[in-house]
């Protein structure tokens, strides 16, 4: 296993007031893959000013073929760095729109200036400009599964193989964290058209309960300070037991500036409110760090150091106090005014199924991909995390609220979704799975070799996707050291 060791880093004075400037696609309440700071598809073509959106035909539906419909699929090009003969780079869309910044900048582009690489990037089907569909109804969203998007990249890439000469050229694709996971079941689904695969951070076991994520936190609020986790868990268990109190809503309205007044009429109500603030930490453990200014993100300097300080601060009140304080400098970091912690606003915009409406933003599309497919719930049933009130029932609820699913039905689609894909018993060869130590989604993925040709490459001290994003000088020891592996790796199997 290529396990790399952990270096220090350089310490930053934390500051509870920051100039920021960014706008937002989803809030902090996205569901799945949590999304800290995630930049608006405007801000996005600003970054990528100089790309160019293409189009590709696609099939809506490849396992029904009375079923001719068709739709437009995005995708970019990046041919700069092109030498005939050279290998094709296919950058895996994930659950998200398309940004043209990586075909700009990224570690995979330095990759594809060294060896001569062509590069696509295929949005995922249902993200972004990429809509297959008149809107998201649930009738709709039956089109929208891992299963479709890898035909779509099967079919992308046989078309524009034929179409551009590219049939004998060796087809590498790329993706972190849920692309991620296509890139390797991609290799492992269609090995005539994919020659290897780099699948970072890519959690390729379904589950329907994910208690290991907050595991994960707890270990990498820990990395920094023994105490942070157990500071956040006193607060989070302090803040549970108030709201058992009418009497203390209007203070918690106004400590952790709610959009309006504190109203709790159901389980649902609390467990969403306590998963509204726990997800300040979830968010900022799984970026830790990383290097996204280029995709519009700019509230990266928000770490782990940052919020373990604040949590530590004792000027700023008791533990209570100081989780409030970290809950109003991450509204002020992502430029909102105020927390909406209310259940049925949530559903409310979740349910609308318009393209233009609130649905994608809350994160409808991703909500009906883990109800069908992965689960990935990350529930407090564990004793070792830092926080309390949103078990697993909380979870499944969603699915019943917003698709009618039951808790069975998600069970099911988990195992199936295994049973294709096999779980961490996936078989196949030349594919690599880079993970980042302080990243919880590394729990659900490869972090020790599952044969010489599926090599783990376990970054300590680095979080999600790390080792794809652009490299610079203060970057630990070990994510260049990893980078370069896979480098290597691509050297060496392009060859064979």
């Amino acid at each position: 296993m290529a396990v790399l060791t952990f270096g220090s880093s350089s310490d930053l004075k934390y500051v509870l007031v920051l100039v920021l400037c960014f706008c937002l696609s989803c809030d902090a309440r996205f569901k799945g893959f949590r999304r800290f700071g995630v930049q608006s598809e405007a801000t996005q073509h600003r970054r990528g000013a100089d790309v160019v959106d293409y189009w590709f035909t696609q099939r809506l539906d490849h396992f029904n073929g009375a079923d001719t419909r068709v739709w437009k699929q995005r995708y970019f090009i990046n041919d700069s760095f092109y030498r005939p003969g050279g290998p094709v780079f296919l950058m895996i869309g994930g659950e998200g729109p398309a940004n043209p910044a990586w075909m700009q900048y990224g570690t995979w582009l330095t990759y594809a200036e060294k060896l001569g690489a062509l590069c696509f990037l295929l949005e995922h089907r249902f993200y972004g400009k990429s809509h297959p569909t008149e809107d998201l109804s649930t009738s709709n969203l039956r089109f929208l599964s891992s299963r479709q998007a890898l035909a779509d990249l099967a079919h992308f890439r046989a078309v524009l193989a034929e179409g551009r000469g590219l049939g004998a050229s060796r087809w590498v694709v790329f993706g972190g964290s849920y692309p991620g996971s296509l890139a390797a079941w991609f290799r492992l689904k269609y090995p005539h058209l994919a020659h290897a695969a780099i699948a970072t951070s890519a959690p390729i076991h379904a589950t329907v309960n994910f208690p290991e994520y907050l595991e994960v936190v707890w270990r990498s609020l820990a990395s920094y300070s023994s105490e942070c986790p157990l500071l956040v868990k006193k607060a989070s268990d302090t803040l549970s037991q108030m709201l058992k109190n009418p009497l203390l809503y209007s203070n918690i309205t106004r400590d952790f500036q709610l959009c309006s007044p504190l109203q709790l009429d159901s389980f649902m109500d609390s467990a969403h409110f306590l998963e509204a603030l726990a997800g300040n930490f979830m968010d900022v453990v799984q970026y830790n760090q990383d290097n996204r200014a280029f995709e519009g993100v700019v509230g990266t300097n928000i770490t782990i150091k940052v919020l373990c300080d604040v949590m530590a601060d004792a000027s700023l009140g008791g533990v209570y106090e100081r989780y409030a304080a970290v809950s109003r400098l991450m509204l002020h970091t992502l430029s909102q005014r105020c927390l909406d912690p209310r259940y049925s606003a949530f559903l409310h915009d979740i349910t609308n199924t318009s393209w233009s409406g609130p649905g994608p933003a809350a994160g409808r599309q991703w909500v009906y991909q883990t109800c069908t497919e992965f689960g990935f719930y990350q529930s407090t049933d564990s004793p070792n995390q830092p926080f309390t009130g949103f078990p697993l029932p909380y979870h499944l609820q969603q699915c019943e609220d917003i698709f009618n699913m039951s808790a069975g039905g998600v069970e099911v689609c988990v195992r199936d979704t295994n049973e294709c894909y096999g779980g961490y018993g996936l078989r196949a060869t030349r594919i690599v799975f880079p993970n980042g130590s302080i990243d919880p989604w590394h729990a659900l993925s490869v972090t020790q070799d599952l044969s010489t040709a599926m090599p783990a490459i376990f970054i300590k001290g680095t979080a999600h996707c790390a080792n794809m994003y652009p490299a610079r000088a203060e970057d630990l020891p070990q994510l260049g050291l990893a980078r370069d592996h896979v480098y290597l790796l691509l050297q060496q199997w392009l060859k064979e």
